[in-house]
């Protein structure tokens, strides 16, 4: 990133009485053109997006990235407030930052490029009015399969398990997707609470394990590039990315209903950079920046008019724009209590033991 070159307002009085000092660009830190931390999932958000936000502004962006919601929660609670100022959570975990008054209302006067998201995606029940949060990116966590090298078919998250798949699978390293793929092939909901119901989800869970190679949420097409895993249990835009580097790979959309994600950029409480973090926001939403990350990071796009703007080559692949009856048969995970996550918690810590 860029350094940032910090200007002293200094006032000299000089011997002619003319009063100088060093000029400086709106925003909130004083003298200073501004700056922002914000807090990413890998492989996101492109740097050329960075880049031009910087270069438009003047505002010095600092990336941090992670790789799943709740380690960005943990790392969020254990910095000081105010580290980050914006940061990308989930749906499930959007709600759970509210609950736990971690962050703070947006002006919606300012993010006038708002209207570009398309109305199915804007009042969420996680944020009713978007009052914190606006949608980003979303997607299906899909399967991918190289037919040159599974001789099974498969069609639904229940063929994950087959034993003729040991040893062959990449899944994202995501306890809330994996469990909630487990419970979903068993015709019970992602967001189950019932504790002898997850004992059963826990119990097929564990078979999983002789099937798993790798875990990886960052990049889990790299696995199915190179051949080292023949199937994989990723993100949607993973597979399409994949899918152009190898034509032997294609996405499988689960039968009996996708888990499904829709990410959002939020502000942190007691932020030290509002002004910048709504300015980074609103030019987030702008259609032709939306429309540089869809070309770099191809998932679920809910600003209808980058959408628009790229054409069938995006709207008319089923990778990086999942039908509509794939994300009606789908479900989104939900916050849950304190109790039922301890027991999915353990589940997992099972199953990498």
């Amino acid at each position: 990133m860029k350094k940032r070159w910090i200007c002293s307002a200094l006032t000299l009085t000089l011997a002619a009485g003319l009063l100088t000092g060093c000029g400086s660009s709106s925003g909130s830190a004083a003298g200073t053109a501004g700056e922002l931390n914000i807090f990413v999932w890998t492989e996101y958000v492109p740097d050329s997006v960075i880049e031009k936000f910087e270069e438009e502004t003047g505002i010095t962006v600092n990336v941090s990235t992670y790789s799943s919601n709740e380690d960005m929660l943990a790392k969020v609670k254990s910095e000081s407030e105010g580290a980050y100022d914006v940061v990308l959570p989930s749906d499930y975990m959007i709600e759970q930052m509210i609950d736990q008054d971690m962050l703070e209302e947006l002006d919606q006067d300012a993010l006038t490029n708002l209207s570009n998201i398309g109305e199915a995606y804007l009042d969420p029940s996680y944020d009713p009015g978007n009052v914190y949060s606006v949608p980003y990116q979303g997607g299906v966590a899909a399967i991918a399969v190289n037919t040159s090298m599974v001789d099974i078919d498969i069609t639904s998250y229940a063929d994950l398990f087959d034993s003729a798949l040991a040893d062959s699978l990449v899944v994202l390293d995501d306890y809330r997707a994996v469990i909630g793929m487990t419970a979903r092939s068993m015709g019970y909901s992602m967001n189950e609470t019932d504790p002898e119901i997850l004992s059963q989800i826990e119990e097929k869970l564990l078979t999983l394990k002789d099937n798993i190679r790798l875990y990886d949420s960052d990049s889990p097409k790299s696995a199915l590039i190179s051949g080292d895993c023949a199937v994989g249990y990723v993100w949607s835009a993973e597979a399409a990315l994949a899918m152009e580097e190898n034509p032997d790979i294609e996405i499988v959309y689960p039968e009996e209903g996708a888990y499904l994600f829709m990410d959002n950029w939020a502000v942190m409480k007691g932020t030290e950079h509002y002004d910048e973090a709504m300015e980074f926001i609103n030019f987030m939403l702008d259609s032709e920046v939306s429309q540089m990350v869809s070309e770099e990071f191809p998932y679920l796009n809910p600003n209808t008019a980058a959408v628009e703007a790229m054409g069938e080559e995006y709207s008319g692949n089923e990778a990086k724009n999942p039908p509509a009856d794939v994300i009606a048969a789908g479900e989104y995970v939900q916050n849950l209590d304190t109790d039922t996550l301890a027991i999915y918690d353990e589940m997992w810590t099972r199953l990498k033991e």
